[in-house]
């Protein structure tokens, strides 16, 4: 018999597990972080800073009273590690074992992006052996050794190939400066070391996204993964759930076969909360940009990477989630040095849903989230239709 789902449901089935639609999903402080990374299976990490980083913020939206130290001292603790999921990505320390496939690959492969000096990577180890863990800068170049063939850019791309092919591990940060360690002086002696089957991986994989997202696809499971082989797998695993009985496969306008958890058939799920969640462009929840498309008729993109003259939106824009909806999307930046957070440009496209409705959660949110980003006032520049402005203005005043 075909299995036949609401999209409210589907909607709210994949924001569930996204852990969007409770106060406290995984609980609270540092050991909410680890549920969380456990059920997601990654945070992305991201350099850029124009509002709290993306893998703070990720955090900071499931998890009410997350702290940045938590993450750090997770990794201190070797709860959590730093690699590759899609992205560059805080994992769980228990799934290690599933990225050394790709750690031996690059280890073996010469022409990977990485072409560190093989000289510089043996100094760069073994100094790391005899002196202890080290940051890049601790391999710049003092005045009288200028033009020395280890000075920092080098030693910093030995540093990262030791790093991607496994030698070496981030054992701490500062800040986005990492300090990288030998793996045997970090990795705990409890974890797995057994390099999985491509087929284990696969069953990872396909597990990760089903358990994050509630239906997946093989498109999502396998994003940025390259590999005929992997694909095959992939379906081979889906294969066995759906004969099991563990998954169903079911039928969404726009998107190739989708396989969802077959316990989502039995579950009655209640309407999401009226809440406002300002996420990350990096949310694990929007990163499949043709999922959020397809069934939630949102159209995202992150534009900062667009020229200015090219961008609809906005440099930096935060997609604004009002329980199973998505009403719009706001372009952000937190001038920190006088602790003002700046709506540089808000833009409302669900006006079907009356402002009365939203208004006082999004007031809510954006106050909080500004305190979390360090600011102590508020500043709306521009509003998308500009007749909702003096009004949201004046909500954010009081």
């Amino acid at each position: 018999m075909k299995k036949i789902l609401s999209l409210e449901t589907l909607q709210l089935a994949t924001l569930e597990s996204q852990g969007l639609t409770q106060a406290t999903p995984f609980g609270t402080g540092k050991d909410a972080v680890l549920n969380a990374l456990e059920h997601l299976g990654y945070i992305q990490i991201d350099t850029l800073s124009i509002v709290e980083r993306a893998h703070h913020h990720t955090l900071w939206t499931r998890i009410p009273d997350f702290q940045s130290d938590y993450l750090d001292e997770l990794v201190e603790e070797r709860k959590v590690f730093e690699y590759w999921f899609h992205a560059a990505s805080y994992l769980p320390m228990q799934d290690f074992r599933y990225v050394l496939p790709q750690m031996l690959h690059i280890k073996q492969n010469e022409s990977h992006y990485y072409k560190a000096d093989k000289n510089v990577m043996e100094y760069v180890i073994d100094t790391i052996r005899a002196e202890g863990p080290k940051m890049a800068r601790d391999f710049e170049s003092k005045k009288d050794k200028a033009g020395s063939w280890w000075n920092w850019k080098p030693a910093k791309l030995a540093l990262e190939r030791l790093f991607i092919q496994g030698d070496l591990m981030i054992s701490g940060r500062s800040g986005m400066q990492k300090t990288y360690d030998l793996t045997e002086r970090v990795l705990p002696s409890s974890i797995n070391t057994t390099e999985p089957t491509p087929i284990e991986l696969a069953e990872y994989l396909v597990r990760t996204a089903l358990r994050a997202y509630g239906f997946t696809t093989l498109k999502q499971i396998t994003y940025l993964r390259k590999g005929e082989a992997l694909k095959k797998n992939v379906n081979l695993v889906l294969q066995s759930l759906l004969e099991k009985g563990e998954i169903h496969q079911i039928s969404i306008e726009g998107l190739p076969a989708v396989f969802i958890r077959s316990d989502i058939f039995e579950k009655s799920f209640e309407s999401a909360k009226s809440d406002i969640r300002l996420l990350s462009p990096f949310d694990n929840a929007v990163i499949h940009r043709d999922r959020i498309k397809q069934v939630f008729d949102f159209d995202f993109r992150l534009e900062c990477y667009v020229p200015k003259e090219k961008r609809q939106y906005g440099y930096f824009c935060l997609p604004i989630l009002f329980g199973n909806t998505f009403i719009g999307r706001v372009d952000c930046k937190a001038h920190r040095k006088d602790k003002r957070f700046e709506l540089i440009h808000l833009h409302i496209e669900n006006t079907d849903i009356a402002l009365e409705l939203w208004l006082p959660s999004f007031v809510a949110s954006v106050k909080r989230f500004a305190l979390f980003n360090g600011c102590e006032s508020l500043q709306i520049s521009q509003v998308s239709p500009s007749g909702f402005k003096n009004l949201i203005h004046n909500a954010l005043s009081r």
